[in-house]
């Protein structure tokens, strides 16, 4: 499989230790990605499967683009059974950062996951050299650890996909994280926690075989001139501005002039107006920071980072030096749903500490890192909305043991406090208590708790 293609399928059985490679080109039909995944999983996992059995398998597969700097192409599918749907469906997770370019550098199109170690177990991948590693000593650790700790052990350019203490635990709403915080969700953590695989870690040095060097060449400015916007491919800015004829308040180009990234190294650096045209400035049109969190983000933005080989830098980088009261790094970055959702929870809204709107930066900051660092999937929000629904409504107050209630700090909820979202996190990922099963899914706890039609017709809005 030339150009687009290495050919290869790592094949890595946990049970017996084996590593094989096969050829993909069998697969060329399905064009990659999902297709591969789907394709594999209905192949080789028999009907019947559960989730958590060793039968199941963990499918990552590129695009045929990966790699090439084609832009907005380094996503990696992971493709497995579903922990949190009914009848165990065929589900697949994207995955962000740069764990699909390396797995390209390395000569992979696909690595199947198969069996279940006897032991905590990492996968070390540097091109042609792969190798099952004990991971005994990581075990119990979140994902920053993990990851800090492998490339220690490896080189600061191996990139990390790995499970939290939510992964391990097998948390049917958990999912990996690579590149710090480019995660994969759709319960992938809790498969690989299920096989007792801690992280897979890849460094690619190889390169990407492109047919027509020119003609891609003429694509990609032509994706970046004429096609890309901002997150979303919001096309028209957010503000009224020189160059546009239309503005929208609600599109996320949120570049303009006196807008800056305030806590920048070496000083402020404005963004600007943004023209569509100029491939060097795209990076400055996507404002996540204070598209999700408002104005009082400025300040405390370092800068918008993002995915391999893509333009839209849509991952919001901050620095807020309270933060590290509550015990988590003072940085942190995100985007989409898991920058603002933190602080959805609390009925009052968050406290502020010294400035207005203040305590959501902070409570999101603080959320964003832990829930990370457990390796937690929020399920595109739908885990905090059953939360508020189940306060809301006094489903706690009915499902959950007397003495577990009265040990929450419900007085901290109501006040907006942000320990309570340390304390909330913590039951999730080490799964104490009722509560926990809130993780579990929406067709788990509306059956285990009972909740009714009305639930639906909520969880709906």
């Amino acid at each position: 499989m030339a150009n687009g293609w290495t050919g290869n399928i790592l094949r890595v059985n946990l049970t017996t230790g084996n590593i094989t490679l096969e050829d993909s080109s069998k697969f060329k039909s399905f064009v990659g990605g999902m297709g591969f995944g789907y394709k594999i999983m209905y192949d080789e996992v028999p009907p019947g499967t559960k989730p958590f059995d060793e039968a199941n398998k963990l499918v990552f597969a590129t695009g045929p683009l990966t790699g090439s700097g084609a832009p907005c192409s380094s996503r990696v599918n992971i493709t497995s059974l579903s922990t949190f749907t009914k009848g165990n469906l065929v589900v697949d997770a994207h995955m962000g950062g740069f764990f699909a370019a390396q797995m390209k550098f390395a000569g992979y199109d696909v690595i199947i996951i198969e069996g279940k170690a006897k032991s905590p177990v990492w996968l070390n991948i540097k091109d042609d050299k792969v190798s099952l590693e004990k991971a005994d000593f990581l075990w119990g650790k979140g994902t920053r650890a993990t990851t800090e700790e492998i490339c220690r052990l490896t080189s600061p350019e191996t990139c990390v996909a790995a499970i939290g203490q939510a992964g391990e635990n097998l948390v049917p709403l958990s999912g990996m994280l690579n590149s710090r915080n480019h995660s994969g969700g759709a319960g992938t953590g809790a498969i690989m926690g299920s096989k007792n695989l801690k992280a897979i870690a890849v460094e690619g040095t190889k390169g990407v075989n492109i047919a027509d060097r020119q003609e891609m060449k003429r694509l990609n400015d032509y994706m970046m001139t004429e096609l890309i916007g901002a997150n979303n491919n919001h096309v028209v800015p957010s503000t009224p501005q020189s160059w546009a004829e239309y503005s929208d308040p609600k599109s996320r180009w949120t570049a303009r002039k006196g807008l800056f990234w305030g806590a920048a190294e070496g000083g402020p650096i404005e963004t600007g107006e943004i023209p569509p045209g100029n491939q060097n400035t795209v990076g400055f049109r996507t404002y996540k920071s204070v598209f999700d969190l408002g104005p009082a983000a400025e300040k405390y933005t370092v800068k918008m980072s993002g995915c391999h080989s893509c333009p839209i830098r849509c991952m919001t980088q901050m620095n807020i030096p309270r933060v590290k009261e509550f015990g988590v790094p003072s940085t942190g970055g995100n985007t989409c749903v898991a920058n603002f959702v933190h602080t959805t929870i609390f009925p009052n809204g968050p406290k502020d500490f010294e400035d207005k709107d203040d305590g959501r930066l902070i409570g999101n900051l603080v959320g964003l890192n832990l829930f990370d660092d457990y390796g937690l999937w929020c399920n595109y929000g739908q885990l905090h909305r059953d939360f508020t629904y189940c306060y809301s409504k006094g489903v706690f107050k009915r499902v959950l043991p007397a003495e577990e209630y009265a040990e929450i700090r419900w007085d901290q909820l109501e006040a907006g406090d942000v320990n309570f979202i340390k304390d909330f996190y913590y039951r999730l990922a080490h799964r104490v208590g009722e509560l926990s099963h809130l993780a579990d899914g929406s067709y788990a706890i509306a059956e285990r708790w009972n909740l009714g039609e009305e639930y639906w017709g909520y969880a709906k809005k």
